[in-house]
This record gives structure tokens, C-alpha cells and sequence, in this order.
């Protein structure tokens, strides 16, 4: 006769048991799968490790709060101001060298590199 590979547990009473994660998710949270460029997951699993650890799952939470706050606050700002946002525009004159469109890289998120301060002190 073949053994089961379950066999050794069927001394093990699973009728009070319930389906569902063993750790209750904290509260506001959700559990969710999603698909991200490699690229991306690079970057936050290294500011972790140039941190010394932490939670790169972390980092990317607080990256895209912080983008969520900065767009509702563009989208108050432009309903607020008559012609939008772009009568706000700086226009620099025709013969004003341009800056790289990798000068603004790495800012804007001061929330994760508060975090990853936080992590470096511990």
C-alpha cells in the first residue's frame, strides 16, 4: 500500500480551523500582489541596504503616500488658481541653458529619506 504524505498529520484535530492569514493585517492595510520593474525594486531594496535594514516594502508605501498627497495637493491648487497651474509657469528666456532631466532625481521624497535616516540611526 503507498503511504500518504499527509498521513503523519491525521492525528491533528483541523475542525475548529479557520481559512485565512495566521497574522491579522494591521489596520488600513491591505495584502495585495502586484507586478514592479525590476528597476524599482532594486532601487528600494538598496536604500535599505545602504540604511544598514529596514523594509524596502516600506519605502515603497511611503513613496507612493507621497506622491498621493503631492497630486491632491496639485489638484487643489489648480482648482483654485484661475488658469491653472500653468499661469504659474516660470519661463526662462530663449538663450537660458536648460537643465539636465537628471537634475531633480532623488528629490521630492522626503518622506522615505526621513525613513531611511531613521533606519541608519538604530
Amino acid at each position: 500500500m503507498k503511504k500518504v504524505v499527509a498521513e503523519k498529520y491525521r492525528d491533528i484535530d483541523f475542525s475548529r480551523a479557520r481559512r485565512g492569514a495566521v497574522v491579522k493585517p494591521e489596520p488600513g492595510k491591505t495584502k495585495i500582489s502586484i507586478r514592479l520593474d525590476n528597476a524599482v525594486l532594486e532601487y528600494f531594496r538598496s536604500l535599505v541596504d545602504k540604511a544598514g535594514g529596514g523594509n524596502y516594502q516600506t519605502l515603497i508605501n511611503e513613496a507612493l503616500l507621497e506622491y498621493v498627497h503631492r497630486r491632491s495637493t496639485l489638484d487643489v491648487v489648480r482648482q483654485a488658481i484661475p488658469g491653472g497651474t500653468r499661469s504659474l509657469r516660470h519661463r526662462p528666456p530663449a538663450d537660458a541653458p536648460s537643465a539636465p532631466l537628471t537634475a531633480n532625481i532623488g528629490q521630492g521624497f522626503p518622506s522615505w529619506e526621513h525613513t531611511i535616516n531613521g533606519l541608519r540611526s538604530r
